[in-house]
């Protein structure tokens, strides 16, 4: 194997396996947040919030992965 085609599988395999676990996080919040806001419909400005919040902290951790497939790739 040549060294381009090793950088090219670790920039694949960083930002696919580094997405992996965002993309389920955003998930399970998002369902649990809706079914919060449907058992208790007063609450759904907090829960909307906090869902937010969430995930945004769990949209980072893609972002480094992605910045990590980047210099993977081009450095």
């Amino acid at each position: 194997m040549d060294v381009e085609a090793v950088r090219q599988l670790g920039a694949a395999l960083a930002i696919g396996l580094g997405a992996i676990g965002p993309g389920i996080g955003v998930g399970l919040i998002g369902a649990k947040a809706m079914e919060a806001m449907g058992r208790n419909p007063e609450a759904a400005g907090t829960v909307q919030a906090n869902m937010i919040l969430g995930m945004a902290f769990a949209e980072a951790v893609a972002i480094y992965a992605l910045v990590i497939a980047l210099l993977v790739k081009f450095v």
